[in-house]
């Protein structure tokens, strides 16, 4: 990919970028999701998210967990368009992909500084809230747009094109 693209990795080279980053003093933050269908208010989230440090990793959940969280008929776009699309975005400095539901194996194994999750959820709801503490990291919530999710791209689109 041309070098204006994020790296999109394994956990094992995650690691070793963060560790990287660690020594340099520089702070990372991290997010994660399914990026299906990228609109605006992902942008919004994943700008706000690297604006919390010096760079941003983004947890991109594989087609089987999406599956397995959003149900069979997720993810519309696959993994690799939908990491590639993530790795274009200036805000984004690495994307790495994981397999689980919920991010605490990836957030144990990176430890980043910052973690962001959306305002729609309460910090002491999180799964993950407990690996990141524990980790030494802060979690920050990020503005949530209402009405700005991927599932209201398709029903717009479902709407538009009924027959």
């Amino acid at each position: 990919m041309p070098e204006f693209f994020a790296p999109i990795v394994e956990l094992p080279e995650a690691q070793r970028w963060r560790e990287q980053h660690r020594t340099s003093g520089a702070s990372v933050v991290f997010t994660n999701g399914v990026f299906d269908i990228l609109h605006a208010g992902h942008v919004a989230y994943l700008a706000w998210a690297r604006a919390q440090g010096d760079a941003l990793v983004v947890g991109l959940n594989t087609d089987a967990s999406v599956r397995a969280i959003k149900g069979e008929r997720r993810p519309i776009v696959p993994f690799a368009e939908r990491a590639r699309v993530l790795a274009a975005l200036r805000c984004v400095d690495l994307v790495v992909g994981f397999g689980e539901r919920t991010p605490e194996t990836i957030l144990d194994r990176l430890k980043p500084d910052v973690h962001v999750k959306s305002s729609q959820y309460r910090e002491d709801e999180l799964p993950e809230r407990d690996v990141v503490l524990a980790g030494g990291g802060r979690i920050a919530l990020a503005p949530h747009e209402a009405g700005r999710s991927t599932t209201d791209v398709i029903a717009a689109i479902l709407r538009r094109y009924a027959e």
